[in-house]
């Protein structure tokens, strides 16, 4: 009797600029990969960002999101354009706000490697010596207040609400000491606030300890956030996984990246308790599209995160071990802005290959 073979819809998002030349480089590694591990992809792709908005009026269609609510998983490249506009300023391609809080898509994970032969912003530094995991809360902190800031009526001055509650950093505590077992790193994780100040954040830090004593086996360490962007910098090898606010989690992970390479290799994952979307953590980089010149490595990486969200993890160990045999044969090299020397589809065969 022939086995039944397993097949997982997602639903895809190329994004503006260069995401979609960097998206169809990802999902060729992902469906060598199902191939070779003998599971089936079934792509759907839908219209979202500063394109739909520019054709629709609207980034992301109620119909859009419903059918992303359908889907195992959603596979998403940058989206938004500088020169495109809401009528307050913002950019109205931008779909993080609208999926984020629409999906209620707690837990941002966004791990920060540095592969071998990959030039560092640190001296010295080498493969291995900088392995963390940023677990940001997704949903709340100061960006809860996107699109309901309050300005003024004279105009001079405006206000946004940083809101922390107990359900939210509950939840995204216990996902960090979580993340802190599956890992085989040293089992610690640093809570990054600014309690000395903000009483808002002396709330996350009591929380923080009181979710902490649910796991003996991990460490748990507090700092603030001035100190951690300098230990990032100074110590990187000191940290495991750092669990933080929204705001703090958003600046200090491409502080992070920018240790290992640059953001161009750096994926993040968007997962809540039913739905999760995957992306490259960069931005759209229009002035790159079509030139073939974009780096696709955190695309391809954040496909492994979602393989291994999808429960696939030898298939998500052999992305990652590709793209380290890749970087170690130096079939892949990075120039110090990040960007590759090859191109998009050199870097997307040089992974293939490995596989």
């Amino acid at each position: 009797m022939k086995r039944e073979v397993p097949i997982y819809t997602i639903a895809v998002i190329p994004g503006d600029g260069i995401g979609p030349e960097i998206i169809e480089a990802a999902c060729a590694v992902l469906q060598k990969v199902a191939d070779l591990q003998g599971f089936g992809i079934n792509f759907e792709q839908y219209e979202a960002g500063a394109g739909a908005y520019q054709k629709y009026g609207q980034a992301l269609s109620a119909e859009t999101l419903a059918s992303l609510r359908q889907a195992e998983a959603i596979f998403k490249g940058p989206t938004g354009l500088p020169q495109v506009r809401l009528p307050d300023g913002t950019e109205a391609g931008v779909l993080g706000g609208r999926l984020r809080n629409g999906l209620d898509l707690y837990v941002n994970l966004r791990p920060i490697k540095l592969y071998p032969n990959v030039p560092s912003a640190l001296a010295n530094r080498r493969a291995g010596e900088i392995d963390w995991v940023m677990v940001r809360e997704n949903t709340e902190g100061l960006y809860a207040s996107r699109g309901n800031g309050v300005v003024a009526t004279t105009g001079q001055a405006a206000t946004d609400t940083l809101m922390i509650t107990r359900l939210g950093t509950e939840r995204i505590v216990r996902y960090a000491f979580e993340e802190a077992r599956r890992r085989n790193g040293k089992k610690r994780v640093t809570c990054v606030d600014k309690s000395n100040v903000l009483r808002s954040f002396a709330f996350f830090r009591q929380i923080f300890k009181e979710v902490a004593q649910n796991y003996p086996d991990i460490e748990p360490e507090t700092m603030y956030v001035d100190a951690a962007a300098q230990a990032l910098v100074l110590e990187p090898d000191r940290f495991d996984v750092i669990v933080t606010e929204n705001l703090f989690g958003d600046i200090l992970s491409d502080l992070g990246g920018a240790t290992v390479g640059g953001i161009g290799v750096c994926a993040g994952a968007n997962i809540g308790d039913r739905y999760a979307y995957f992306e490259p953590i960069h931005g759209s980089a229009p002035g790159l599209a079509g030139t073939g010149r974009a780096n696709p490595l955190a695309a391809i990486l954040a496909g492994g995160l979602m393989l291994n969200y999808l429960g696939r993890r030898d298939a998500a160990a052999k992305i990652e071990q590709a793209v380290e045999h890749a970087f170690r044969q130096k079939t892949i090299v990075l120039k110090p802005d990040g960007s590759t020397e090859t191109g998009t589809q050199a870097v997307a065969e040089a992974i293939l290959n490995q596989l």
